[in-house]
């Protein structure tokens, strides 16, 4: 309703169970002021009792309510409280009726319903096949505490999550936590807090391993590249070595084919003689 006042449309809170005050108490408690938008002529409240008329006099009431109002957003909480006026079939005939109106009208209606534990994934009054988008919110008991846990059952034409998100009630509203993607499973509250902060420990831990293998790679790199420099070295100086001994045995040879050579004329002059 908070956001939908802020777009500028108008919406209309029928509550069979708190009053008016009340809700604005509540709400304000969290951060969220729906006086304002009451003030401004956006949100108005029309709170009763389910046993002060007949659902069918409640129906016409919120139907002259709804026509002279004309709002964008209807909001009936908890439709489960209607049991008081009648029985499940008579609630829900009288719920269809509200809804095809609202859907001829082109409005868009929130429906809360409370469910007990065992039946949390069913209305008790048995219109979800009339229901668009089912959001659940259930309470999450893990590790000696409570936390609250929303999912979205089913949202026709649309894609959507199947996961429980974790979500808190802060002084600014609610929020909606990341959505836990561990392989530990679904966690909330402290366990999740713990889990993630491990697991941050060992994406750290990991990082730095990594990081340590990098540098012991370029450590052993340079050791090869410096016994590659020292064998190259080691080579040109040998190979300085090695090239003088030729150069000499080279020279050494060309002397003795020279002396040889010369040994040759001077015998041949010998013999002439």
């Amino acid at each position: 309703m908070d956001a939908a006042c802020r777009r500028g449309e108008r919406c209309i809170y029928f509550a069979f169970e708190e009053s008016k005050s009340q809700i604005i108490r509540n709400m304000r408690s969290i951060g969220i002021d729906l006086d304002q938008w009451v003030s401004q002529g956006l949100l108005q409240f029309q709170a009763s009792r389910p046993t002060l008329f007949g659902l069918e006099m409640h129906l016409v009431s919120m139907y002259k309510k709804v026509n002279d109002f004309k709002p964008q957003i209807v909001v009936l909480d908890p439709i489960s409280n209607l049991t008081a006026s009648g029985n499940f079939s008579e609630v829900k005939l009288m719920l269809t009726r509200m809804l095809d109106f609202l859907k001829h009208q082109n409005i868009t209606a929130l429906l809360l319903d409370l469910s007990s534990v065992s039946h949390i994934e069913q209305t008790g009054i048995g219109i979800s096949s009339l229901i668009d988008t089912w959001i659940t919110l259930k309470n999450i008991e893990l590790n000696g505490e409570r936390n609250r846990g929303l999912y979205l059952l089913k949202s026709r034409g649309m894609a959507h999550s199947n996961q429980i998100r974790e979500f808190v009630l802060t002084d600014h509203g609610i929020e909606l936590l990341d959505v836990y993607t561990g392989a530990a499973g679904v966690l909330t509250g402290s366990a999740r807090y713990v889990q993630t902060e491990k697991e941050k420990a060992q994406m750290l831990f990991n990082k730095q391993e990594i990081e340590r293998k990098r540098r012991e790679i370029d450590r052993k790199r340079q050791l090869m590249e410096a016994a590659i420099a020292d064998l190259k070295t080691a080579f040109e100086i040998e190979k300085d070595e090695l090239e003088t001994i030729i150069y000499q045995g080279e020279l050494q040879l060309k002397v003795q084919d020279k002396y040889g050579e010369h040994l040759a004329i001077l015998r041949k002059a010998d013999d002439v003689e």
